[in-house]
């Protein structure tokens, strides 16, 4: 990713693979969170006592609103405030929150916001994520679970400009890749050979390169980078990853096991109004953007806002997919993306399955899927 504040930050997992092989998987989409927070996070699994706090099993009571008393509730962002965040905020600017009797406090993220220790620790009750990080956090003995998913289709690309002669990731042959090395996505694309005939060089977060040189090509996301450079006057290209097969969802809430097995009630309601939020948000963003705007001091502008929220809308209902259904998930999706995981040696498959990866019983009517 290529901007101040749109992106997310990563915190290293070593990985030990079925074959015993270790592989650095990168969490997230910035390579800039401290390697301690996997040892917070290890500590946190295996230290008696580290688990989940009072503050997540017994939120402190919030200020009452119009006479009735709301519940708190902390929610930790996988990086700055964005667009990709934008149903929480619209939430909490439209007040759908305190319509379902919730305080919410929007802890924003950064480079160095480990996610999944905040929830462990029990610093907060709920954060975002992307589900190939729920698979690595339960790998690494994290009781970590996804209740909504707010992108159905991963932005996950890769970027190129129009006139490079890349139309496919198959005519990638010859070029320059700036990445982040360690990554899910890049594991995948080198198991279907796609970047054999690809000269791979780090990528440290800026558009510049593809501005200037027509055979250099850029991870990206699809709601972010394309915007920088076309604000620099170059047509560009996105390769989606999902188009290959490497699809997991995206901005997806997550909570603990904890948290859904003893506070049911607590979750469903923040479900129900972080959904609506995003309904809101995907319908006219403006209340949300302005809030963000607000919360985030690290350069992002309304332009980004705007187009990020296009981007959006296609990402989180494709296909003609009724707004009533946002944020569902299926088991074949969680299969198949654990699945993968564990053919590119990234998870263990005797340490996660996917039936606990997520839980459909807080958007889907008379029940659905529940984790034990």
């Amino acid at each position: 990713m290529a901007k101040s504040a749109a992106g997310g930050c990563i915190t290293f997992l070593f990985i030990v693979s079925p074959n015993h092989t270790k592989k650095v998987v990168m969490i997230s989409r910035h390579p800039s969170a401290m390697l301690r927070s996997v040892f917070i996070l290890f500590g946190c699994v295996l230290i008696s006592g580290c688990g989940v706090s009072d503050s997540s099993t017994n939120p402190k009571p919030a200020p009452s609103v119009g006479g009735q008393v709301l519940k708190s509730v902390a929610v930790q962002l996988n990086w700055f405030p964005e667009s990709e965040h934008g149903g929480l905020y619209q939430a909490a600017a439209d007040g759908t929150f305190h319509s379902h009797a919730l305080h919410v406090e929007i802890r924003p993220g950064g480079r160095q916001s480990p996610v999944a220790p905040e929830l462990v620790l029990g610093r907060v009750q709920f954060a975002m994520a992307n589900a190939d990080d729920v698979v690595l956090f339960r790998n690494q003995g994290a009781d970590i679970v996804a209740v909504l998913a707010t992108m159905q289709n991963h932005p996950r690309c890769i970027l190129v400009r129009e006139d490079s002669g890349v139309k496919t990731f198959e005519d990638l042959a010859g070029k320059t890749l700036q990445r982040q090395g360690g990554r899910a996505f890049l594991e995948f694309m080198r198991s279907k050979g796609l970047l054999d005939q690809v000269k791979e060089v780090p990528y440290h977060g800026s558009v510049s390169s593809l501005v200037t040189d027509k055979d250099v090509a850029i991870q990206a996301y699809s709601f972010a980078e394309p915007l920088l450079a076309e604000q620099q006057g170059v047509e560009v290209r996105k390769l989606m990853l999902s188009d290959i097969g490497w699809n997991p969802y995206s901005s997806v809430l997550i909570t603990t096991g904890d948290m859904v097995r003893n506070q049911p009630e607590l979750v469903q309601d923040f479900v129900n109004a972080t959904r609506e939020g995003w309904q809101h948000y995907l319908a006219d963003p403006q209340e949300g953007n302005a809030a963000i705007l607000e919360a985030n001091q690290h350069g992002m502008t309304i332009e980004a806002l705007q187009f990020g929220h296009q981007e959006l809308k296609t990402l989180a209902l494709p296909d003609d997919m009724p707004p009533g259904a946002l944020g569902e998930m299926t088991v074949e999706r969680w299969q198949t993306l654990v699945s993968q995981m564990v053919q590119l040696g990234l998870v263990d498959g005797d340490k996660v399955q996917a039936s606990d990866c997520y839980t459909t019983q807080f958007t889907e009517k008379g029940g659905g899927h529940e984790i034990e």
